[in-house]
């Protein structure tokens, strides 16, 4: 019985959220929003009064065709129940999702993804690589606005030996 209630408090606070991934007019395909939620991890920590649910432990949400997986995934929402940003972190992190039954995957990969669910904005950070379709941007940060379909992309700045994240963009011209 209390699994159950915990199941529950976890998935309303969780739903909203995925709704919201699942519902991206720009960035989903018009299934997704319907498409039943799938969460595995190895543990699940919900704090009603915090706002949060922490999944760890090998973490994957799946609706529809978005994906996201990493060792650490944090839901956060907002004094209003709103979810205002889902945090995944990892060895390296990985969201994916098809913005259209016509387009390929748009991939996404960092050391830490922080999905602001507000600003419809996702940070890739450290180690940082987007692919849409064939064009690649990498750099330290990756910076993805999902209703604009703009880019940002920075470096470390980092001259003293760390590993080079220079931003790095490959485009590859339409046929």
């Amino acid at each position: 019985m209390m699994r159950r209630d915990l199941t529950r408090r976890a998935l309303g606070l969780l739903l909203p959220a995925l709704l919201s991934l699942g519902a991206l007019p720009a960035l989903a395909l018009e299934g997704d929003a319907s498409a039943p939620i799938e969460i595995v991890a190895d543990r699940l920590e919900l704090d009603d009064q915090a706002g949060t649910a922490v999944y760890t432990g090998d973490v994957d949400m799946r609706q529809g065709s978005m994906k996201l997986t990493g060792q650490k995934v944090t839901i956060s929402r907002t004094d209003q129940g709103e979810v205002s940003r889902i945090d995944a972190t990892g060895n390296r992190a990985y969201i994916e999702q098809k913005p259209s039954p016509d387009a390929p995957l748009a991939k996404g990969w960092g050391r830490t993804i922080i999905y602001h669910t507000l600003e419809r904005r996702v940070e890739l950070i450290n180690q940082a690589e987007l692919h849409r379709g064939q064009d690649t941007f990498t750099g330290a940060k990756v910076d993805y606005y999902l209703d604009r379909r703009v880019v940002e992309a920075t470096s470390n700045g980092n001259s003293d030996g760390d590993q080079d994240q220079r931003v790095r963009m490959t485009l590859t011209p339409q046929q």
